[in-house]
């Protein structure tokens, strides 16, 4: 069975904005399309979903939630595979499962009276800190879908770049959507040498080059590519690059730490604060 775009749907505007994304998606891919709701997040956003509908909280059902995302994606995209499911589970979980077999899980990012962060750490985070497949975020009110031919897609070079997931997915993104690849890479120029210690002779803003160019190299068949080699904080670089792109692509190579796997600083960074939707891609061990 082909593995399906999964779409987590709660019943508000964004997670409806992130079906077109991925319905989008999908018909890029020629992929199903599956939308799922996690009954049990109603437990602490049901009151805020139904007065974003206007409606009283025992109206807001799941299954309404579901069909209405139904009837939205089949009315974007005709001709992709949709089936639905009501999940009972909290949203985290049951999403982390759901992206055992997914190609992808697509997600909203809501903002109500500044709680966005809170609200983002609550689901977003811990799914793309966790799931097995590549995590899309969409961030606030700049992640159009209807955009898709008029930006960019943005990848964060990592330290080993080759072959890595992060660079294949962003590839086949840019691939899909007819849109340049820009590759970013940020150094950093070492302090000075302590006392006792021989003077580091390396060129960082070289070695940044070649890791750029590693990333590159087997790019698909006409993907333009684009260089974005430059000194400061790789989370600085990555938001700036954010701006007038369609998505923003970052590996994620986890951390173990006391409360489970964890993303790193700048992935967390992107994550809160892009100008674009932020794909997080697992990479292997």
């Amino acid at each position: 069975m082909d593995q399906p775009i999964v779409v987590g749907v709660d019943g508000s505007e964004q997670s409806l904005r992130a079906v077109d994304w991925g319905a989008d998606e999908a018909a890029l891919r020629g992929a199903p399309l599956r939308l799922v709701y996690a009954s049990l997040w109603e437990r602490y956003e049901g009151a805020l979903i139904a007065q974003e509908l206007h409606r009283p909280v025992d109206e807001v059902m799941a299954r309404d939630v579901v069909g209405t995302a139904e009837e939205r994606a089949r009315r974007r995209r005709p001709g992709v595979p949709v089936t639905t499911d009501v999940l009972p589970d909290e949203p985290e979980y049951g999403l982390v499962r759901e992206s055992r077999t997914a190609r992808a899980v697509v997600l909203g990012c809501r903002g109500r009276s500044g709680l966005t962060e809170a609200l983002l750490g609550s689901v977003s985070l811990t799914v793309a800190g966790h799931a097995h497949c590549p995590v899309i975020v969409l961030r606030g009110g700049h992640d159009d879908p209807e955009r898709a031919g008029t930006g960019r897609i943005v990848l964060a070079v990592g330290e080993k770049p080759a072959g890595t997931a992060a660079v294949r997915f962003a590839a086949e993104e840019a691939a899909l959507r007819g849109l340049p690849l820009e590759a970013v890479r940020a150094w950093r120029r070492p302090s000075g040498p302590l006392p006792g210690h021989v003077p580091h002779d390396g060129d960082p803003e070289r070695a940044a080059r070649d890791t750029v160019e590693e990333a590159l190299r087997d790019l698909p068949a006409g993907v333009v590519p684009v260089r974005h080699v430059l000194e400061g904080p790789t989370r600085d670089a990555l938001l700036d690059a954010s701006q007038g792109a369609v998505l923003l692509v970052v590996g994620a190579r986890r951390r173990h730490g006391r409360f489970g796997l964890q993303l790193g600083r700048v992935a967390h960074g992107v994550l809160h604060r892009a100008d674009c939707a932020v794909a997080v891609v697992p990479e292997p061990d």
